[in-house]
């Protein structure tokens, strides 16, 4: 007897256990597409979940806030842990997915979703933090949690892995920065474990690192501009002197005599700002011209996400050459704080030739109140 020539299909039969599912039956399984540009990579290790969860060393009454809750997989295992968690996500498919998976279990009374920007939202008081970090508010997200009036107990993050290793840099090391101390002036960093990509859906193009960030309790008495002004000029060229930094550049000697000027305003301190020698003021704008090239603002060039105060916005702006031409008279004030910042760099704190990158947070300090002896702030 001839055999059948008509063709089996073997795909045809999507009962069986062993049948391959089409690309169609693939589709209809899949929630959605992750949008990339929101920095969502779920977290789909349930181990690495359940070691985050467990660095934070959560309490039975701890209010906690997840940062990016994605489709709830930390955010389960913090439930079972604390007494209450207010998940903040961006997209609104992710935050009904999250309220679908816990709607009809006894941990949707505690979870309270909150959509929208976390930079730009209002934040309940809260005891931990916990996150899975979209890489592109890593470091805006990091400075509004140490900014809060009541800060949290800690924070557990994930990060991109060079991110996180600038957090906890220590002076001499490739990756120290502003970012380095800045933080650790305000907060204990330490890093809890690596996160390899795989261990995402999708996978990102960077490996991450997890750490626990433990804000300083009491805080120090400094105020964050001030300090964050001065950090600023150090690292423009973190591989520069200070000398270079705060002398060698036109537009950080302006922003110090304008704030020098609003110092002197408001403790009615009269001021004479008559010009100088012509031929003095020449001479001396084309040196400071000649290492001004190197200026490219006041903003972190290892952080591109780095977000410039509009104070400094301004300087910069007011700094650039118009019409090819960059020379200024340049009055007795200005003088006054040339000589006040050599004073300080080089007679009262002896730091004028050490580099920025080799500074660490004493020496820091030891600038900033020499400055402000003098009358010069950086707000």
């Amino acid at each position: 007897m001839p055999k059948d020539k008509r063709k089996r299909s073997h795909a045809t039969d999507a009962s069986t256990p062993y049948s391959k599912p089409s690309a169609k039956a693939s589709a209809a399984h899949s929630i959605f597409k992750m949008d990339k540009d929101l920095g969502q990579h779920i977290l789909k290790n349930p181990g690495v979940a359940s070691a985050i969860v467990a660095k934070a060393f959560l309490k039975q009454s701890d209010h906690v806030l997840e940062v990016g809750p994605g489709t709830g997989n930390l955010t389960v295992l913090i439930l079972k842990a604390a007494k209450a968690v207010t998940a903040v996500e961006m997209d609104p498919r992710m935050a009904a997915e999250l309220t679908k998976r816990v709607q009809g279990t006894p941990e949707a009374k505690r979870l309270k979703v909150l959509l929208g920007d976390v930079i730009k939202t209002e934040l309940p008081r809260f005891d931990v933090c916990i996150s899975n970090t979209p890489y592109q508010i890593s470091s805006p997200l990091v400075f509004k949690l140490l900014a809060l009036p009541h800060p949290p107990r800690a924070c557990v993050l994930m990060f991109q892995r060079e991110f996180a290793m600038r957090l906890f840099a220590k002076p001499g090391e490739k990756l120290y920065s502003r970012l380095s101390v800045n933080v650790q002036m305000w907060a204990r960093v330490s890093h809890v474990m690596k996160v390899g990509r795989n261990n995402f859906n999708p996978p990102p193009l960077v490996e991450s690192n997890v750490v626990r960030i433990e804000p300083k309790s009491p805080r120090p008495q400094i105020a964050y501009e001030e300090w964050d002004g001065l950090l600023r000029i150090a690292f423009v060229r973190k591989n520069r002197t200070l000398r270079a930094s705060f002398l060698g550049t036109a537009a950080v000697l302006d922003l110090l005599a304008s704030n020098y000027r609003l110092f002197c305003a408001q403790n009615d301190i009269v001021l004479d700002d008559s010009p100088v020698d012509p031929n003095a003021v020449e001479v001396e704008t084309m040196e400071v011209d000649a290492q001004d090239e190197e200026f490219n603002g006041f903003s972190d060039p290892d952080d591109p996400d780095d977000e410039l105060p509009d104070f400094f916005k301004q300087m910069q702006a007011d700094s650039r050459p118009k019409n090819g031409l960059h020379r200024k008279k340049k009055g007795r004030v200005s003088e006054l704080v040339r000589e006040k910042v050599r004073k300080v760099l080089e007679d009262d704190t002896q730091l004028a030739d050490k580099r920025a990158r080799l500074c660490d947070e004493g020496d820091f300090l030891k600038l900033l109140y020499a400055f402000n002896q003098e009358g010069i702030h950086f707000s």
